[in-house]
């Protein structure tokens, strides 16, 4: 009789608390699996023998707990990017930044709840390259019940765009470092895993979406490439953007989105067109002199009821440097900032920081190709040393000797940053130093490029933080004018922006989230070389603004 009650109790509770949160479980198996591209074959790391691999359901407020087994010979860890981690750090999963890796025959769960986020994530590998063929998408959906922003669609679907490679990419990786020389670039681009036809191997089939006329989709379309932006468009067809990284957007209608590494995008597409097929591109987004895979990957969107043989409707893709295509894409982003979904801008700021990003060239007598020189990236001219044990650990229990927390605030000496004249010295200093932020306090940090080697597009990823892009240029930042163009009313919030080639973007956020948090280039090559940081945020007051203690099977090192 008891265990009735409980029934029509827990029956009830559903029926009344339509947001009763849920948890959710998930398995990954890392896995080799042997995969044909390009008319070529070979072994690839995967999740669950997928590439790209699993989507990753939840709603807001879930809990999540993903168990990854690893049966391959590689260390692996697992990001979930953009998720905000509060106080749950230890999932956050950057090999020795969070965590150790999980080593081979090894597993480790990663177990958080995801905290007043909804929209289109992705997690990947975040250890040597293998993001490369380790990653998926992650679909956080509204709570029950709370209707999207935005007109009602039919059907939705994830694109997720990548890169492959004929060779295995960490020799691709392992034979730059020793050449000091930059990597050879993708043989193509993918989307969903699939090239499309290339000239050099027509027979391959691509990815199609199937749409029904009248029928409005939203494509979450996710950025999974290790070093290169990508222009998506859809021949004659208009996107409505209504999110970015996970946060609603004001909506406005483009034909091309672009889309850096790290970053996604959620548009809708109405199939208003006539009976046919029409051909969906991605393609390299490139505005400075650096080599790039310049293959573009197509999909076909399909209407039902068509037929093969209908000629598809072709789309030509941007060229590789078309900046303003990309600037005005990037210009009309704003935050939806409605009484539901406002902005919260911080409006003072406690911590004001200036970060040089850039290349640089460290001797490397072994190095011959490159002429006993290596190419290097560095934030405020500091190489990041990645450390043997994990930062967190490291700072949760008062582990000595393995960082410092003197990352400078500003670059230790000033020069014309985007000018044609380099300093007298190309070489940076190395070190595994962090910034300290008290918890709470309120940060405005402006990243500016430098034209060491060649200036560039870095998209910047923060862990364990959304924030707010206030303001962006070319040239060098002004800090008496500037500022006084920043957008503090409805600027838009992400999780990863592009510093512009040759320019500089300002960034602001709070420090509300305890613990050590990873920045980084998300172009892999320059992650590699040292473009990265760390934030270490200490507890506030009380267990509410304290980082919970480690789960008792993290990785040891």
């Amino acid at each position: 009789m008891e265990s009735n009650w409980l029934r029509i109790f827990v029956l009830l509770a559903f029926c009344l608390f339509p947001t009763f949160a849920m948890t959710r479980h998930y398995k990954f198996n890392v896995v080799m699996k042997n995969t044909t591209r390009l008319c070529s074959s070979k072994p690839i790391v995967t999740v669950n023998g997928r590439f790209p691999g699993p989507t990753i359901y939840a709603r807001e407020d879930d809990r999540v707990l993903i168990k990854v087994v690893n049966h391959v010979k590689y260390n692996v860890s697992i990001h979930w990017h953009g998720i905000r981690q509060l106080r749950s750090g230890w999932a956050d999963g950057p090999a020795y930044i969070t965590q150790c890796p999980i080593q081979p025959g090894q597993s480790y769960v990663y177990n958080f709840t995801i905290t007043g986020q909804r929209g289109t994530l992705f997690w990947h590998a975040h250890i040597l390259w293998l993001r490369a063929t380790v990653h998926g998408a992650i679909v956080v959906l509204p709570k029950r019940g709370v209707p999207y922003p935005f007109p009602k669609l039919n059907h939705e679907a994830v694109v997720v765009l990548g890169e492959w490679w004929k060779s295995d990419t960490e020799a691709v990786i392992k034979e730059a470092l020793s050449s000091g020389l930059a990597p050879n670039v993708s043989d193509a681009h993918t989307i969903n895993g699939h090239p499309g036809p290339v000239s050099n191997c027509p027979s391959q089939g691509g990815y199609t979406l199937s749409v029904a006329p009248g029928k409005t989709y939203m494509l979450r379309v996710i950025n999974a490439a290790l070093n290169e932006e990508l222009f998506f468009k859809i021949a004659g067809h208009k996107m409505t953007v209504v999110e970015v990284d996970a946060t609603y957007v004001k909506p406005f209608k483009t034909d091309t989105i672009v889309v850096a590494p790290g970053q996604t995008t959620n548009v809708l597409v109405k199939a208003d067109q006539s009976f046919g097929k029409y051909m969906v591109a991605a393609s390299p987004f490139m505005d400075s002199p650096i080599a790039v895979d310049n293959v573009t990957a197509t999909a076909t969107l399909h209407y039902t009821g068509a037929l093969g043989s209908v000629p598809t409707t072709l789309t030509r893709a941007p060229p590789k440097n078309a900046t303003s295509v990309a600037n005005n894409f990037r210009d009309s982003l704003k935050s939806l900032n409605s009484k539901k979904y406002p902005a919260k801008v911080p409006q003072n700021v406690e911590h004001s920081l200036y970060f040089t990003i850039g290349l640089g060239l460290n001797p490397c007598p072994t190095c011959k190709p490159a002429n006993g020189s290596r190419v290097v990236a560095s934030i405020n001219n500091v190489t990041f040393v990645m450390p043997t044990t994990a930062l967190l650990q490291a700072h949760f229990f008062g582990i000595k000797g393995v960082f410092t927390t003197d990352f400078p605030a500003n670059p230790p000496f000033v020069f014309n940053y985007t000018g044609t004249v380099p300093p007298a010295s190309l070489a940076t200093t190395n070190g595994t130093r962090l910034y300290r932020l008290p918890y709470n306090a309120t940060v405005q940090l402006v990243m500016q490029d430098t034209g060491i080697i060649a200036p560039e597009n870095h998209p910047i990823h923060l862990h364990g933080f959304n924030f707010f892009v206030v303001g962006k240029g070319i040239g060098n930042f002004n800090s008496k004018t500037d500022p006084k163009k920043f957008n503090l009313v409805d600027p838009v919030e992400r999780n990863t922006v592009g510093v512009p080639s040759g320019g500089w973007v300002a960034i602001r956020f709070r420090a509300d989230n305890p613990g050590v948090w990873f920045m980084h280039c998300h172009l892999e090559i320059h992650t590699t070389w040292g473009l990265k940081m760390a934030f270490l945020v200490d507890n506030g007051k009380g267990p509410n603004e304290s980082l919970l203690p480690p789960p008792k099977d993290l990785p040891k090192c």
